[in-house]
C-alpha cells in the first residue's frame, strides 16, 4: 500500500473541529447542541457587503490579480491610515483568508527545521501551518494565573537559537482574549531587532478591544519596517468568515516579493469575496460600536456565570471574543466528547474546544477549554448552566 507522508501523519487535528462528528451524531439523536467551540459570530454581516455581491453586474467571473484588486488594496491602505498605520497598496498582499497569509509568511521567512517562537496558548492552526511548512514551533508559556500576559523577555531570549526566524503573536489573542500593551510590543520590537528576527502579528481582532483599552499594531512601532509582518482578515471584523479574504502586510519589500511567488502559485484570491470585502470597508463606525458593546455584555455575563462554578479558573479577556477556562477535571478532551455523547439537560448539550490543542508543550492545557462567546446572552447563560450540571456528574465518574 502506498505510504502517507511523514508531514501528513504529523499534521495536527483541529481541537476546534475534531469533535464535529460527535456533535453531528448528537443532533441526529435529537439533541440541541450549543456551539461554544468555534469563533463563528452570530453578528449580522454588514448589508453593504452582501448587497455588493447581490447587485454587481459582472458577466464573466474572471481571475483577479494575484496580489488582489488594486482598488481594494488602495482602500485597505486608507482603512489602515485611520488606525495610525501608514502603508501603501504595494505593502499589501490580499490572501484567501488570514490562514493563507500565515502560510505564505512562514514559507517566505523560514526553511525546513527553522524555528518560530510563539507564546502559548495560541491559535491552534499555527501548529498546522508550521507543520505544513516544515517549521518547528518553539513555545514560550503564558499562564492563566497571569491572565496570559507576555512572558518575560528573558524567557524569549533563552529560546533563541541560530535557527530562530521569528516571534509570532496574536493581538488581541485567540484563544485567550489577551491584549498586548504598547509597552509589550515595544519590548518585542527591541528583541527582534537585537537578534535580527521577524515579528509577526496576527491582528484580525483589532476592532474588538474592551474596557477603554486600545489596540497597538506592530506597524505603528517606528524602526520596525524590515522586521514587522502583519496578518489580517475580514472574517471576524465584519462577521464574514465565509468570504475567506485576508491579507499579509509588510513594509519589507523582500517579504512581499517572496510571498507574491507563493500567491502566484495559487493564482488569485476569490473575486466575489473581494467585492464584498471592498464594500465592507464602507461600514460605519456605529456598526463596530454596537458590536463591541454586545461582546462586552456577553463577556461580562459569561465570566460572571462561570465564576459561580466551584473549582473553575478563568482568564479575563481584554479583546477578541474568547476565554480560557480551567476546569476541575483531568482531561478536557474526554470531557468534551462525553458532553456530546452522553450528557443532556432537557435535551440540550454543549460543544467546547479542548485547550490542549492550543498548546505546543506536551501536557499543558489538558484541564482547560476555550469558550467562544459569539452567541446571544440567553444561549451563553444556558450553556454555562449545562457545564455546571455536567461537571457535578463528570467529576464523580
Amino acid at each position: 500500500m502506498p505510504s502517507i507522508s511523514k508531514k501528513g501523519l504529523e499534521m495536527p487535528e483541529s481541537p476546534i473541529r475534531k469533535l464535529v462528528p460527535f456533535a453531528e451524531q448528537a443532533k441526529k439523536d435529537g439533541a440541541k447542541v450549543i456551539h461554544l467551540n468555534i469563533g463563528q459570530p452570530d453578528i449580522k454581516t454588514p448589508k453593504i457587503a452582501l448587497d455588493a455581491v447581490k447587485n454587481n453586474t459582472l458577466t464573466v467571473l474572471e481571475y483577479s490579480r494575484t496580489e488582489g484588486s488594486e482598488v481594494y488594496r488602495e482602500k485597505l491602505a486608507d482603512y489602515y491610515a485611520k488606525h495610525h498605520i501608514n502603508i501603501t497598496a504595494q505593502d499589501i498582499l490580499v490572501t484567501t483568508g488570514g490562514s493563507e497569509a500565515l502560510s505564505f509568511t512562514m514559507g517566505s521567512i523560514a526553511d525546513n527545521n527553522d524555528e518560530i517562537i510563539i507564546p502559548e496558548p495560541f491559535y491552534a492552526n499555527y501548529n498546522g501551518f508550521a507543520t505544513a511548512m516544515g517549521i518547528k514551533v518553539v513555545p514560550v508559556v503564558s499562564r492563566i494565573d497571569d491572565n496570559f500576559a507576555l512572558p518575560p523577555i528573558e524567557e524569549f531570549e533563552k529560546l533563541i537559537t541560530a535557527r530562530t526566524k521569528a516571534i509570532l503573536i496574536c493581538n488581541p489573542g485567540n484563544p485567550t482574549g489577551y491584549l498586548y500593551s504598547r509597552d509589550e510590543i515595544q519590548k518585542l520590537a527591541v528583541i527582534v531587532k537585537k537578534h535580527n528576527l521577524f515579528l509577526i502579528a496576527d491582528e484580525v481582532y483589532r476592532e474588538f478591544t474592551y474596557d477603554g483599552k486600545e489596540h497597538y499594531s506592530i506597524l505603528q512601532e517606528s524602526g520596525l519596517d524590515e522586521n514587522a509582518i502583519m496578518i489580517d482578515s475580514v472574517s471576524k471584523r465584519y462577521s464574514m468568515c465565509g468570504a475567506r479574504i485576508g491579507c499579509l502586510v509588510s513594509k519589507n519589500k523582500e517579504v512581499i516579493k517572496t510571498a507574491l511567488k507563493f500567491a502566484q502559485a495559487r493564482l488569485s484570491p476569490p473575486t466575489y469575496a473581494q467585492i464584498a470585502s471592498e464594500a465592507a470597508l464602507e461600514t460605519p463606525q456605529s456598526y463596530f460600536d454596537d458590536v463591541k458593546k454586545e461582546y462586552v455584555s456577553r463577556r461580562n455575563l459569561l465570566i460572571e456565570e462561570l465564576e459561580k462554578i466551584d473549582g473553575i479558573k478563568i482568564g479575563h479577556p481584554q479583546g477578541a471574543f474568547y476565554c480560557i477556562a480551567e476546569l476541575p477535571i483531568e482531561d478536557s478532551d474526554d470531557f468534551a466528547q462525553w458532553l456530546l455523547e452522553e450528557f443532556r439537560v432537557e435535551g440540550e448539550t454543549v460543544m467546547v474546544a479542548p485547550a490542549a490543542g492550543f498548546y505546543a508543550s506536551e501536557g499543558l492545557g489538558k484541564n482547560q477549554i476555550r469558550i467562544a462567546y459569539v452567541l446571544d446572552k440567553d444561549s451563553l447563560r444556558k450553556a454555562v448552566h449545562i457545564l455546571k450540571e455536567a461537571l457535578k456528574i463528570y467529576k464523580g465518574r
